[in-house]
């Protein structure tokens, strides 16, 4: 059974699906400040193209984020994979619609709580670790480097407007899913991962400080585990936060034992990651 609520799709399909708008609750409650979005939208379908600008790259940060003390932080503590596995009684684009719409709506809201220092001055460009920059194609295929506030209004606004249309993400009985679905929902969850990448690379502190690094752990690892599970964002694209994914895509860790085992090192990104500047 399907409904609108507030312009928003909502699913009720059992237990499963109960679970994940439940969590959707837990987010609404403590992501409180509401994002106001542009009007403004374009089409991006260009793929990421990788390619050494030959300049000396900026030094790699430390990454803050995947530090034990914060890793260790989630909002369940449950397997994730339990709520994004297709249950029996559902139809697959049904299930990929509810789940697509639930994340847009998540990243948004988390993006939101620091949206007032992701700023023209504090981030020129949508970038991300592994000296990653993300450019906006428009819909001519005209490439422009845009500051990451700009970038991210782009995305949203593009994702609101799939997500919102009838002939794409139909929910009146019997209407039936266009044939580029499955397409345009990969594009809009590649989207949402330029978005979280940028979160964890250049506003991880601002979340510390405001105590919401457990919703974003979670929501990033919701994200990922539900993204493989589907195929629905090519490995080569969300490589740059594997050393995350392996720590976070997992149920918490118990309690440390008395004499805990020293914690392995996350991956490296190799050496050619580090060499030049990605564009994508």
């Amino acid at each position: 059974m399907l409904s609108k609520d507030n312009g928003h799709r909502t699913k009720q399909a059992g237990a499963d699906g109960y679970a994940v708008f439940a969590l959707s609750h837990v987010w609404t409650a403590a992501l409180a400040r509401p994002r106001v979005q542009m009007d403004t939208s374009e089409s991006l379908s260009r793929k990421s193209k990788t390619k050494p600008n030959g300049k000396k790259p900026p030094t790699e940060e430390k990454k803050q984020y995947l530090e034990l003390e914060y890793t260790k932080i989630r909002v369940v503590d449950f397997d994730l994979k339990e709520l994004v596995v297709l249950p029996r009684e559902i139809d697959l684009n049904e299930w990929l619609a509810s789940n697509t719409t639930t994340f847009f709506n998540l990243i948004n809201l988390q993006y939101s709580t620091i949206s007032e220092f992701c700023t023209g001055d504090t981030c020129q460009a949508m970038t991300a670790t592994c000296n990653t920059i993300y450019y906006w194609y428009d819909e001519r295929g005209k490439k422009t480097k845009c500051t990451a506030p700009q970038y991210v209004d782009f995305v949203m606004s593009l994702c609101q407007k799939l997500v919102t249309d009838e002939e794409i993400f139909p929910t009146k009985y019997g209407k039936e899913f266009p044939n580029s679905f499955e397409s345009l929902v990969k594009k809009i969850c590649r989207y949402l991962f330029h978005v979280l990448a940028h979160l964890y690379w250049a506003h991880f502190k601002e979340t510390v400080a405001l105590d919401l690094q457990g919703h974003l752990n979670t929501l990033y690892a919701h994200f990922i585990v539900f993204v493989r599970e589907f195929n629905l964002v090519d490995p080569k694209e969300t490589c740059i936060m594997d050393d995350l994914s392996e720590i976070l895509c997992t149920p918490a860790p118990p309690q440390p034992a008395p004499a805990p085992a020293p914690s392995t090192p996350a991956s490296a990104p190799s050496p050619s990651s580090q060499n030049h500047v990605t564009e994508r």
